[in-house]
């Protein structure tokens, strides 16, 4: 051990007693001595990630050394002692920062979960980790996640009682109170143990654990992590130090996250009440309908009605914007449109005039596209026209194609907007789909290339299911957007997945 003056090791004390409250450059000015001791300039061993230069070099580099210079090798002095420890805490803000970072960058519950097992699993030196998150009521849904841990090992852990879990002893305690982090460092010789608790670490293999609260005076108490030890172990002070720093931001960033996803529920909720409930069931066709919400709430819709005589009034649209005030705008436009289309709708241009008309007085600063389809489904007779609409598709077993249509502005973008319609005839167990725009965005492709990706999905409909608009839809959008749910509303992750996609399918006897 080496010889350290008083006066020298009170120094090293004060700066890091204070280096803790002001930072290290702070610390460091303040202390600064008046001159210059000559232990500051002893030559000493480089700091090396994962060796200490307090430990002497090998007999081979002191020889070297000697060899070089004949005197004997100064000791180190106080000096290198506090550059190891200015190095140490640079080192370990540094991690710090780059784990953060890497956290900040996510955007879903999921991926925030996953990477704070993994930058936890790290700072701790442990392999394997679980985080189980239960938000208070009404904040966000409850999350079980592991990290090494497959769906059954999490199970096995889960029939233990939570009481005796250092996870459940956290989170059944006070809620108004921050609970400390737990750590079992050999589960086989704690005898208070609970003896099933016990047999489980046997089963999975883990001998000890570090469990740490997801909680914070601003954010409440959200969850917990825990990582396991597949050894007797558990982390050194400066681990736990470093860890607990991590957990604080991670909370908060979960907490923003469960913020988030609460307000992308309200707002698909929102969607769901103001698109058709149900279906309307008119001889000689068959509907199907698919609507995914993004993340902004956009003001993408689909809209189908019985009219008099057996006809029934198809209709796809969007207006422009998104948040809340852009689903009201939406709301308003679909109602509109369903009246016009029950007084005039065997005229499909003069229902979107009217609607263009009403667009331009109420709501002056929005534009939207729209397409309104008149079908006679005895005849299998259907006439439609858009504005500024994507094309409606034809698929079945003889031909798929895009409905030739004529183009045109979206609404309220002239003072006078007018088209004219186009009629065409479904064959028999031919499928019309109407579809969103948003589709096409939610590719990432050009719209060239999202036009062919689309033609190419519903060619490629299996003729075993080209007789089931629902599954005519499902099949073009799995195969369009690779991964979406289409069971109900969702978001789709891609270039686009911030645009509502709605389709809607009609098969023709």
């Amino acid at each position: 051990m080496l010889d350290i003056p008083l006066r020298v090791r009170v120094d090293v004390d004060a700066l890091i007693a204070e280096q803790r409250d002001m930072g290290v450059c702070d610390a460091i000015g303040r202390n600064a001595p008046a001159g210059r001791p000559a232990a500051m300039s002893t030559p000493h061993l480089p700091k090396v990630a994962g060796i200490d230069s307090a430990v002497p070099g090998s007999a081979h580099t002191a020889a070297a050394l000697a060899a070089g210079d004949p005197g004997p090798v100064p000791a180190i002095g106080p000096g290198a002692l506090i550059q190891d420890r200015l190095a140490s805490w640079v080192s370990d803000l540094t991690t710090l920062h780059e784990l953060t970072e890497r956290l900040a960058r996510t955007a879903t519950l999921d991926d925030a979960l996953h990477e704070l097992l993994r930058a936890g699993a790290a700072l701790v030196g442990a392999r394997r980790g679980m985080v189980v998150l239960e938000p208070p009521e009404g904040r966000g849904p409850a999350i079980t996640t592991g990290l090494g841990l497959a769906h059954a090992d999490l199970g096995h852990i889960e029939t233990v009682p939570r009481s005796a879990t250092p996870h459940g002893r956290i989170l059944d305690g006070a809620p108004a109170t921050i609970p400390g982090a737990v750590a079992q460092a050999d589960l086989f010789r704690d005898e208070g143990l609970d003896p099933r608790l016990r047999e489980v670490a046997a089963r999975l293999g883990y001998a000890a654990s570090y469990a740490l609260p997801l909680a914070t005076k601003e954010a409440g108490k959200l969850g917990v992590a825990v990582w396991f030890y597949d050894e007797p172990a558990e982390p050194l002070e400066r681990q736990r130090h470093l860890v607990g720093l991590y957990g604080r931001y991670a909370t908060e960033h979960l907490a923003r996250l469960l913020e988030l996803d609460r307000a992308r529920r309200r707002l698909a909720t929102i969607t769901e009440e103001l698109l058709p409930s149900r279906l309307p069931r008119v001889p000689g066709v068959r509907l199907a309908a698919r609507q995914l919400s993004g993340p902004r709430g956009g003001g993408e819709w689909y809209d189908a009605l019985p009219l008099p005589e057996g006809a029934l009034g198809l209709a796809v649209g969007a207006v422009s914007g998104s948040g809340p005030s852009t689903l009201a705008a939406m709301g308003r436009l679909r109602a509109s449109l369903r009246a016009y289309a029950v007084m005039e709708g065997e005229d499909p241009v003069a229902v979107l005039s009217d609607l263009e008309l009403l667009l331009r007085l109420t709501e002056p600063a929005r534009s939207a596209t729209a397409l309104f389809a008149y079908c006679e489904p005895a005849l299998r007779r259907v006439v439609l026209a858009g504005a500024g609409h994507t094309p409606p598709l034809i698929t079945g077993t003889r031909r798929t194609e895009f409905v030739e249509t004529s183009l045109s502005a979206p609404l309220g973008m002239l003072a006078c907007w007018e088209a004219p319609s186009v009629e065409f005839s479904p064959a028999p167990g031919e499928t019309v789909l109407l579809y969103s725009d948003g589709l096409l965005r939610r590719t990432g492709d050009s719209m060239d290339r999202a036009f062919a990706r689309l033609h190419a999905a519903a060619a490629g409909v299996p003729r075993a299911l080209r007789d089931d608009p629902a599954a005519v839809v499902d099949h073009v959008l799995r195969t369009v957007l690779p991964g979406v749910d289409t069971d109900g509303p969702g978001d789709a992750d891609g270039p686009g997945d911030a645009d509502d996609v709605v389709m809607l399918a009609a098969w023709f006897a």
